[in-house]
This record gives C-alpha cells, structure tokens and sequence, in this order.
C-alpha cells in the first residue's frame, strides 16, 4: 500500500506552523486540507484530549459563524497524534490566504469567556472532557510564538 499524504512529511524536522496538507478535486471544487501544527511533533509534548477536545468546539464554532468563511467551511477537528488540528476549506488557498482567519480564530479561543458552545450531555458525546484554561493558553501560546510573526519554514512544509 502506498502511504498517505500525511505520512509522507518528514515529522522529524516539522515545526508549529500553517500549512497547506493536500489539495483535492470533489466534482469542480477544490477542497484545501490545512496542517494547524501547533506542537512539535516528536520533540514536544502532544496535547492532552480535554484541551484539545474544548479547542475544537470553540475552533469550530468560530469558524462556522465566520461572517466571510462559514460557508467554505466542510471541517475542523484534531489530528489522531494531538499535535494539532486539520481545517477543510471548500476553495483553493494557500497558508498565506488564511492566516488573518486562524490568528482570528485562536485569539477568539485565547481570549473565551463562559460557557463552552456544546459542552453538555444533551450536545456532546464526551462534554466532561473540557479544559477551557489550559485550551485557552494553547491558543495563546500558538498565536504568541507562531503566528503573529510567522515566517516562510512556518508556512510551507518541510522537504
């Protein structure tokens, strides 16, 4: 079997960044697949499942009510090895297009007050598995140290 696309990055040299994973064909839509790496793989400790699971309800929320993206939107959610989160995005785009959008959205996760949007029994399969401090300083710490300043290895994949 051949490997997948994902498989196929060198993991070992792979820094916190917004890359662009594949691009792929549904009828006459391109469907952008985005890389949010927000730990080092490998090198850096993964995220724990309650951070991540709050990130994505908040993530997802703000991305499906985005006055300009919420319709392009087909998916946002956690990669199998918790180092980060994969974004669809019904359209062709590069890194570079989105990045106004993902600074948008972990200072939105960053600076969340309240109630967690579907974190109740009636909303969510696992609601009790939340940490909205801990999601909210990984928001912040991605947004602080990758990308606010990003530079170029931080946007395209490494060879």
């Amino acid at each position: 079997m051949e490997k997948i696309t994902s498989f196929t990055i060198n993991h070992l040299s792979l820094l916190p960044g917004l890359y662009v994973s594949r691009k792929d064909m549904a009828g006459e839509s391109t469907i952008t697949t985005f890389d949010l790496r927000m730990t080092r793989p490998n090198f850096e400790p993964v995220m724990n499942t309650a951070e991540i699971h709050t990130i994505e309800h908040l993530g997802a929320t703000f991305l499906r009510n985005h006055p300009v993206y919420a319709s392009r939107i087909l998916y946002f959610g956690p990669m199998g090895c918790r180092t980060g989160f994969y974004l669809l995005l019904g359209g062709d785009y590069t890194s570079k297009d989105i990045l106004p959008l993902i600074r948008e959205m972990f200072a939105f996760i960053h600076n969340f007050e309240g109630e967690v949007p579907g974190a109740a029994a009636r909303d969510c399969g696992n609601y009790l598995d939340m940490n909205l401090p801990m999601a909210k300083y990984l928001a912040g710490k991605f947004l602080n140290e990758v990308l606010e300043n990003i530079t170029e290895e931080r946007l395209t994949y490494p060879e």
